[in-house]
């Protein structure tokens, strides 16, 4: 290769909001970004892993008619358009027997290969090795396309003498990734087409693996991601990246409501080069896993005369709040975009949970209309379009998107009532209010009258049936006002209620998607708290946050319940959910942890709350394998189809627990 002082390259990384096997949507999003890069410059442009099909197909991965779709799209609809670009872009694939995790290369309308995926992520809420297999490093195999054969496997690519190696998500995130290999067979270029899911934090550890891979393998690194809500539970950010030599030099928009996202940077080939002489020398016995490009169609870096590109600022930084907010705003948009219903019902009790579901779907209308204008919103979506233009600046959508129902008994306090009626007006939503104490009466009289029992009689204990009575009348009423307007009805019911089963089933659990499901009710109640503080909020909006935060959590299921007193303080809770759920501890271990922060006269009360957390959870698996779908937006989730799989049945930590009895008692001695 001849040494240049400068070679100057345009490269692109993309964010597309994809749904699996959604082909025409898929495909309009993939030629929506190529045309893109192509109109500014862009030369080599990553799109994300398995953009063509979607990420999230799931068992139908082994679907022959998935498989070959995906592959005629690739051939029919993206080739074509790929005239002067090099583009990566996933899609499965299957050879001899196995399906693997593909990303194909494609420079001016040509297939040059596909690299196989080597590392499957397989913990969390994902589960790759169900379907595909793991590609084995340095082995190159021959596949059949449209009546030509190309290399599948570890390969990498040449194309005008300028080297693109290839990482697909978890690739990266092992110790021995394939960049180490690319690095030294001389890579200048390594693309990263990913789909990894949001989580709190993680923004900045993809930021540390971008940049330091691009440091320590002496490259450019490019960093693709999906967006969106793509299958139901799982909400992409669209963290796109561009590193050169340690430092990160581009970042997209993160959480867009846009289909697609574009992040472009200009990178210097002949400056990582430099860099790289330092730390590695080539290999050339590698050289049989190059695919070399040599018939002079793509000339790369000719026109580019300047290394600065405005479009790409560095992503600001932003709270755990701010995130949380934009990933369920986001998980909640692309959720009514892609069921086409008419909006959201809440079951508005006053109270923390419904509030912030409340306040979420709220956000969610004015980001929309924020972010994409009138006549975004109406694009993105179509039901919309029978309102006109002055509804939606006279902040009447919200009435449009959202009922909120309160059902009340003779529990429900004054407080709460008007909480809920406060907080709905405040927002603009549409509210509904009527008792249920009629109707939970008849229910009484009928069972009671069957079986023959008093159930007001004062010999036996009937309170808890008789408040899961209360949850469970609301809940056919909801489904009406629900089904009779369109929408969709969400569950409020937080992971805190899930861990120990704090929840009436087909009561208070009712309902299609849980935006709220991923994280802790005490989260909530500092969100709400910096919420009512936030002073670009309307005030009406603020003074109605004020009387929600100013309640203690209550199920008002009975005359004075309060839910710390039923359960336990609620920040003790999220510290032994965290412990035993996301660390497998075992209640001993959490005990001498938690210990320390604790006075010597509540040691003893810990214990007990740590031996509740775990009677309750091993008790009430039955309950989270049928809660609604939630979304997943922090380290750990409780689900059971996706990410936290327990036995309905078990034996209930009995000696787990009787040796946390014992470590109670030897503490307590010692203090």
């Amino acid at each position: 290769r001849e040494v240049k002082a400068v070679r100057l390259i345009k490269v692109g990384a993309a964010a597309l909001n994809q749904t699996p096997i959604a082909w025409g949507e898929n495909l309009d999003n993939i030629v929506r970004v190529i045309e893109l890069a192509k109109g500014q410059g862009v030369e080599v442009l990553c799109l994300p892993e398995l953009c063509i099909s979607g990420y999230g197909v799931q068992d139908f991965f082994h679907s022959t008619g998935v498989l070959e779709e995906a592959l005629a799209s690739l051939v029919e609809r993206i080739v074509p358009i790929c005239e002067g670009i090099i583009v990566s872009v996933g899609l499965p694939m299957y050879w001899q027997g196995a399906l693997y995790n593909c990303t194909c290369v494609v420079a001016d309308r040509e297939i040059q290969g596909f690299y196989a995926k080597q590392n499957l992520a397989g913990d969390g809420v994902h589960y790759e090795p169900r379907w595909f297999k793991s590609w084995p490093s340095g082995f190159v195999g021959e596949v059949a396309v449209a009546g030509a054969k190309y290399p599948i496997g570890d390969i990498y690519f040449e194309i005008d003498e300028i080297v693109i190696g290839i990482e697909i998500c978890e690739d990266a995130w092992v110790a021995k990734r394939p960049g180490r290999h690319l690095a030294a067979v001389g890579a200048d270029i390594i693309l990263n087409p990913s789909a990894s899911h949001f989580a709190f934090g993680k923004h900045e550890v993809r930021r540390d693996l971008v940049s330091e891979g691009s440091r320590v393998f002496g490259v450019s690194y490019l960093y693709s991601n999906l967006l969106g809500n793509e299958a139901g539970r799982i909400i992409y950010d669209g963290d796109c990246m561009i590193a050169t030599l340690g430092k990160i030099v581009a970042e997209g928009q993160r959480f867009s409501l846009n289909p697609v996202e574009l992040t472009t940077a200009i990178i210097d080939i002949e400056a990582t080069r430099m860099a790289r002489a330092k730390l590695y020398a080539f290999k050339p016995e590698a050289a049989a896993r190059m695919v070399k490009v040599c018939d002079g169609r793509i000339k790369l870096g000719r026109d580019i005369v300047s290394g600065l590109d405005p479009r790409t600022p560095l992503a600001k930084a932003t709270t755990k709040y701010d995130e949380f907010i934009a990933a369920i705003t986001l998980g909640l948009f692309d959720y009514l975009r892609k069921s086409k219903l008419k909006g959201f019902v809440i079951s508005l009790s006053g109270g923390a949970d419904s509030s912030s579901v409340a306040m979420l779907v709220w956000l969610m209308v004015r980001r929309a209309v924020n972010e994409l204008g009138v006549e975004g919103t109406f694009a993105r979506l179509g039901w919309m379009r029978g309102m006109n233009a002055a509804a939606i600046a006279n902040n009447d959508l919200l009435n449009k998107v959202l009922t909120c129902v309160f059902q009340g008994t003779k529990f429900s306090s004054k407080e709460t009532r008007q909480s809920a009626a406060t907080l709905a007006s405040a927002i603009g939503a549409q509210f509904i209010s009527w008792d249920i104490d009629a109707l939970v009466g008849d229910v009484e009289r009928n069972v009671g009258s069957a079986l023959t029992i008093d159930l007001n009689s004062s010999g036996e204990d009937w309170a808890l049936s008789r408040e899961n009575v209360q949850a469970r009348v609301r809940s056919p009423g909801v489904w009406m006002v629900a089904n009779l307007s369109g929408k969709i009805l969400l569950v409020c019911s937080n992971r805190s209620e899930a861990a120990v089963g704090y929840a009436t089933m087909d009561g208070d659990t009712s309902g299609c998607i849980n935006p709220i499901g991923g994280v802790s009710k005490h989260f909530l109640l500092e969100w709400l708290m910096w919420m009512e503080k936030r002073e670009d909020l309307p005030a009406e909006v603020r003074d109605a946050l004020c009387l929600v935060n100013s309640l203690k959590p209550s199920a008002e299921l009975r005359a004075g319940q309060r839910d710390e007193d039923d359960l336990m303080p609620y920040d003790v809770l999220d510290k032994i959910e965290q412990l035993a759920v996301e660390k497998k501890l075992c209640p001993v271990d959490i005990l001498r942890l938690l210990s320390e922060e604790f006075s010597e006269e509540r040691v003893e009360k810990l214990g007990e709350w740590i031996e509740k957390f775990f009677r309750l959870w091993a008790r009430n698996q039955w309950k989270r394998e049928r809660f609604a779908i939630c979304f997943h937006v922090d380290d750990y989730s409780l689900d059971p189809k996706t990410a936290c799989r327990f036995p309905v049945l078990s034996g209930s930590f009995a000696k787990e627990l009787e040796a946390l009895r014992s470590e109670i008692k030897r503490l307590s001695c010692e203090k």
